[in-house]
């Protein structure tokens, strides 16, 4: 299948273009820039690939937990780019797309992703692999890191930003359990991709009116006096 996945819930903005050719990746920390850097960069893979957007058979794009302008930016790519070649999408989650790269990278099969959510919090979910696939023991929550919920058993592993900002903190509420941490493990294009092919085949993927992000957190903007302080979401 020719399919785009496109993603951008954290700093990186990660895209993958797979074709019959092969697979075109672009990984890039751009921070606020995605924004601008996104569309450019999505052509590029595509005249690389000497394919053109009509060609593709879907769109996949990361609905997020994460920065709320970030996933913004990747659903509404996702869903104009649909749109306007009459593309179906799929959406697949960036605490998901961590445990798969875990698995891509670590062969890891239980895995507890913790998200940096900036404001002294986490997000986190909790995944174990089941076959080909992944099976949710905690879905994704916006939390304090002392508050992650409690997983079952030993051999996980922590992944993703968040162990490195409270690394401590939830080495201590995971004491016992755990088989490593790999906090450089990010969601990526490419792990979406993967997650979503299956989906794309079995006609699971969705109408470009039905893109959404996943929201978790409500507050989604700072006051004035936490701006003025320097606070971050």
């Amino acid at each position: 299948m020719n399919v785009l996945a496109l993603e951008s819930s954290t700093e990186t903005l990660s895209l993958a273009l797979q074709t019959k050719a092969g697979l075109r990746t672009f990984d890039e920390v751009t921070g606020p820039a995605a924004s601008q850097r996104i569309l450019p960069e999505i052509q590029r893979l595509l005249t690389e690939a000497g394919i053109k957007l009509s060609a593709l058979d879907g769109i996949v794009y990361g609905t997020g937990p994460g920065a709320f302008t970030g996933v913004r930016v990747a659903v509404g790519v996702a869903q104009g780019l649909a749109f306007g070649a009459d593309l179906p999408v799929v959406g697949i989650s960036s605490v998901l797309a961590v445990a798969e790269t875990a698995w891509q990278t670590a062969r890891a099969d239980k895995v507890v992703v913790c998200l940096d959510a900036r404001m002294g919090e986490v997000y986190h979910a909790a995944f174990i692999r089941h076959g080909d696939g992944w099976a949710e023991v905690s879905p994704p929550v916006v939390c304090k890191p002392q508050e992650v919920p409690a997983v079952a058993g030993d051999g996980w592993l922590g992944a993703c930003s968040g162990w490195r900002v409270f690394e401590q903190v939830l080495s201590e509420k995971y004491r016992g359990q755990l088989a490593g941490i790999r906090p450089e493990l990010m969601p990526t294009a490419t792990a979406m991709l993967t997650l979503a092919l299956p989906q794309f085949a079995a006609g699971q993927a969705h109408a470009a009116h039905e893109a959404a992000p996943l929201y978790v957190r409500n507050r989604v903007a700072l006051t004035a006096a936490e701006r003025a302080q320097g606070q971050t979401l």
